[in-house]
């Protein structure tokens, strides 16, 4: 990508609710981070969500410590209320990144009469733009299956796409290369169809609304970016 990316205060304009979807690997994490740049809004998640809530103390933050504590997870609910909470803050008014939320087509449903309420109205008068990330199964697979990390500096390799100058040694400080138990192709593979199952649905309810946007997440990182900034700005604004 050529063009010169400015700065967050440069090309601050109200892009509105972005919804971010890829499986895991699919580099949608690098992506929220770039847009959030470029754009000058927020990256929200549930989980920053929930420990910003936890560690303040809010009401929220006890009622879903009390689940957390006993070890159950936290009600879908009380998830939407520290969302719409969330949502109501001065950096949300010129648009979000929503990365991980929503997870099903209820979360989807609720999100919608969420921002058709009075408030988000008049804020932000747009739909949710969906940007999907895609990439092949097989592709998914070597990205996550092919790390490495050192132990002792926390350098990350890809044996596939980023390999170490000496096999299973690191650059930086000769240390043995290690494969952590999460990356193991078993358990990888289980993820990757965990996620299909959740998420098609939540797709296909997208796709139906016209908010959709598919993004080719196996070209060079560079032409991804510069393909979801279009999106973003040429997206659907129903």
């Amino acid at each position: 990508m050529n063009e010169r990316v400015g700065t967050a205060a440069e090309t601050a304009t109200k892009i509105g609710p972005v919804i971010l979807l890829g499986a895991p690997g699919a580099g949608k994490g690098t992506q929220a981070k770039l847009i959030m740049q470029h754009y000058g809004v927020p990256q929200i998640s549930t989980g920053d969500i929930l420990r910003d809530n936890v560690a303040r103390g809010t009401e929220l933050g006890k009622k879903a410590k009390a689940f957390m504590d006993k070890g159950e997870l936290v009600p879908d609910q009380l998830v939407c209320d520290m969302v719409a909470d969330r949502l109501r803050q001065a950096d949300c008014a010129q648009g979000f990144i929503l990365d991980g939320f929503p997870r099903t087509v209820a979360q989807a449903e609720w999100l919608d009469g969420l921002l058709k309420g009075e408030f988000f109205a008049q804020r932000c008068a747009v739909a949710p733009l969906v940007l999907n990330i895609q990439v092949g199964y097989n592709q998914l697979l070597r990205r996550l299956t092919g790390r490495r990390s050192c132990p002792t500096c926390g350098r990350i390799y890809n044996v596939y796409f980023q390999p170490p100058r000496v096999a299973d040694t690191c650059d930086v400080d000769g240390s043995k290369l290690v494969t952590r138990k999460d990356d193991s192709e078993e358990v990888i593979a289980e993820r990757l169809k965990a996620y299909e199952r959740q998420t098609l649905p939540l797709i296909d309810y997208y796709r139906r609304q016209g908010r959709l946007r598919e993004v080719d997440g196996e070209q060079d990182p560079n032409k991804v970016t510069a393909e979801a900034f279009r999106a973003i700005e040429h997206g659907n604004r129903l």
